[in-house]
């Protein structure tokens, strides 16, 4: 029998516990659930229960939380975006359930503009469709939307992230698909918070959205939540799991992690969201202020811009940078240099345009101070006043 000696599950492994100044990616194991939400999870794992009971509960959650008049949770974001293909392509068929991902002589087709052609669109693939890219990084016409829709089209997908540039704002490309009648399906996976996003993308007439429910929801990583209307979520949850038939078997959600996000999602609508955001800013700030007198080094505080509806902008966050030619660095060795570091320290590079972020939206208490001593120690400490700015 194994002896765990007293040792944390971490350090049996061999593995190193990190800060986190990335944010709530996948990579980094998403976010750090609340107490109230490990709880839950620890007396669902005491009883078994009817899962399809209890995913019609959970769902009754969503959709009052939503203003949908249904949901379903999902294991994450992406299994959300399966199951929105699939349910588009097959409505509740048993026989074209059953078939998917062949989707040969069904409605197959997906219209995606080509600026929100981001990786995870291959679950849409994954389900059987087909993508029908409109318009290209800089802009996207109306009509070119209006053309490419026909009678394979399956659905419009709108993909929120990042980059933005380019997309038909979201209430046209709803107003052009439903007087075709053609469903509108939303992937909001990085959206929350702000919490309004909960219900916007419903508001402005999307048929169905998927968020992920391990990033700033707090709950367990691989769950999601999927919203929409009463006939879409049927043939979503019939296309997967308890049911062996779909597509959308393989990602499983379990009873526990079910309690967990309706937990999670339960106590995020009930967050003081402005003080949530001052929080993050001041932890910014810590980084922006002990960065202050390097020489050659610029620090830079971005506010929260939730009106701007990327990805990025729901939060504060402090961007470094420096001349690499003058420093000897680059933003890769800096990002690498605190990676090996004890504790290691994970972040991301800020784009096209240099420096690293240091996201706060993960960062627990005193770990900006600890971000601001291994920078100093890299970029070097000597003050020689600030050059320090605002965005």
């Amino acid at each position: 029998m194994t002896s765990y000696k007293g040792e944390g599950f971490y350090e049996r492994l061999g593995v190193k516990p990190a800060i986190n100044a990335w944010s709530w990616v996948t990579v980094m194991g998403g976010s750090i659930m609340p107490p109230p939400v490990v709880r839950a999870m620890e007396e669902a794992s005491k009883s078994f229960v009817d899962m399809h009971d209890l995913n019609a509960r959970a769902g009754e959650v969503i959709a009052k939380l939503t203003g949908a008049e249904a949901g379903l949770v999902t294991a994450g974001s992406a299994a959300g975006m399966l199951l929105q293909a699939a349910a588009c392509m097959t409505g509740t068929d048993p026989a074209k359930i059953d078939r998917l991902p062949d989707s040969r002589g069904m409605k197959n087709q997906i219209v995606l503009h080509r600026a929100h052609r981001v990786g995870y669109v291959r679950t849409y693939r994954a389900a059987g469709a087909k993508l029908v890219e409109i318009g290209d990084l800089e802009r996207t016409e109306e009509w070119e939307l209006e053309a490419a829709i026909n009678r394979k089209t399956a659905a419009v997908a709108y993909v929120y992230g990042p980059k933005m540039g380019g997309a038909i704002p979201l209430e046209s490309v709803v107003e052009i698909a439903h007087a075709r009648g053609v469903p509108v399906i939303v992937d909001a996976a990085a959206m929350l918070p702000p919490v309004e996003n909960l219900t916007r993308y419903i508001a402005a007439g999307a048929d169905m959205v998927s968020f992920s429910g391990g990033k700033g929801v707090m709950g367990p990583q691989s769950t999601g939540i999927l919203c929409g209307t009463k006939e879409l979520i049927a043939a979503a949850y019939l296309n997967s799991a308890p049911h062996s038939e779909g597509v959308g078997r393989p990602a499983k959600v379990p009873k526990e992690e079910i309690a967990g996000i309706v937990t999670a999602l339960e106590l995020f609508v009930d967050t003081d969201q402005d003080a949530q955001r001052a929080d993050w800013r001041q932890k910014a700030q810590v980084v922006v202020a002990g960065l202050q007198g390097i020489a050659g080094v610029t620090t830079t505080l971005v506010d929260a811009k939730p009106e701007l509806q990327d990805s990025h902008s729901g939060h504060a966050r402090a961007i470094v940078s420096w001349d690499t030619a003058t420093m000897g660095l680059t933003d890769e060795d800096v990002v690498a240099r605190l990676k090996d570091g004890d504790p290691p320290i994970y972040l991301g590079t800020d784009g096209p345009e240099g420096g690293i972020a240091v996201v706060p939206v993960a960062l627990r208490e005193g770990e900006p101070e600890i971000i601001v001593d291994r920078l100093r120690g890299i970029l070097g400490g000597r003050r020689i006043g600030s050059r320090a700015r605002r965005a």
